[in-house]
């Protein structure tokens, strides 16, 4: 009996070990300042830092914020005007957070926004280990004005997609890498290939509306190419 719980404590630290490696090259990915350090953590390491002497994992140690880099500040900054020639960039310290809830509600989604609202954070990011009530998910978008709160399945992150060998490699653009693109082309936005915001790639990169993304490919005849695409 003790046996068959330890073996199940293990596999579920496992389990968040690896949730927990992939929502860190995630925010690597969207260029968020981490060490090399915090991205590549080992197995050993994460038992050591998060789990608890019976071998239980406590999810209230697995949260941390970062920082924007200057790559990813630089991407998300309008294009200066005349009416605002110093626009402020759209992204911030980020907060990520494992919730052991049992059940996911409005009021988890109140609390968890309240405290990415006050310790102005731009974006929040919850992990939870239970799928969203209905309700949950709609007061989500009442909360959108005031704070980016995006949830992701621990069970979503077990393996990091972008990894797969079928998944192109995707690059946000900048904004004026945006217009650039358009207007060598002679496009307008709305004639550009469309990528949905529910894309498992757009929500692992965070894609807001009218971002558009740089998609590499790699061809046996053609080599490497490139297409682009706008989120919608």
């Amino acid at each position: 009996m003790a046996d068959s719980q330890d073996d199940a404590r293990f596999k579920e630290t496992v389990r968040l070990w690896r949730a927990w490696k992939t929502i860190h090259e995630m925010m690597a990915d969207r260029e968020y300042e981490l060490a090399d350090t915090e991205v590549n953590i080992s197995l050993d390491r994460f038992r050591r830092e998060y789990c608890e002497m019976d071998g239980t994992v406590n999810r209230s140690r697995l949260k941390f914020s970062a920082r924007p880099s200057q790559a990813m500040i630089r991407k998300h900054t309008p294009i200066p005007t005349e009416a605002n020639p110093n626009p402020d960039p759209d992204c911030g310290t980020v907060w990520v957070e494992f919730l052991a809830d049992k059940q996911f509600g409005v009021a988890q989604i109140r609390n968890f926004a309240k405290h990415t609202i006050e310790n102005h954070y731009k974006t929040g990011i919850m992990v939870t280990h239970v799928p969203l009530s209905p309700a949950a998910r709609k007061a989500l978008t009442g909360v959108e004005n005031l704070a980016k709160i995006e949830c992701f399945l621990e069970d979503d992150l077990l393996v990091n997609i972008t990894h797969h060998e079928l998944v192109p490699r995707h690059v946000l653009l900048s904004r004026e890498e945006k217009a650039a693109l358009l207007k060598r082309y002679r496009l307008k936005e709305t004639q550009l290939p469309r990528i949905l915001q529910k894309d498992p790639v757009a929500r692992y990169l965070g894609l807001k509306r009218g971002q558009v993304v740089k998609i590499i490919r790699v061809s046996e005849t053609a080599g490497r190419y490139a297409s682009y695409r706008v989120c919608v």
